[in-house]
């Protein structure tokens, strides 16, 4: 899978924009989850079991609704609504 594969993945299942600091071609594991994240896992919860073991050292970043990264204690359920807006 490669990088612009993945935040597609990540954004088609878990609404959540993710930003991997690597070309869109390269490759990286599969996003192999089938279900949502619990709305109320925080992103830094999300980010540490779900994306470092599929991007290994590959930093990343998550966008809100407002164009900012949320703070680590946010939900995902906050993250999530922030898109409605």
């Amino acid at each position: 899978m490669t990088v612009f594969e993945f935040e597609q993945r990540v954004l088609d299942l878990e609404e959540i924009v993710i930003r991997i600091r690597a070309p869109g071609y390269q490759e990286v594991d599969d996003y192999e989850y089938q279900r949502q994240a619990a709305g109320t896992t925080s992103v830094s919860d999300w980010l540490r079991t779900r994306i470092p073991p599929r991007i290994r050292e590959i930093g990343t970043s998550i966008v809100d609704g407002n164009l900012r990264e949320p703070h680590g204690r946010t939900l995902l359920s906050t993250l999530r609504a922030s898109y409605e807006r």
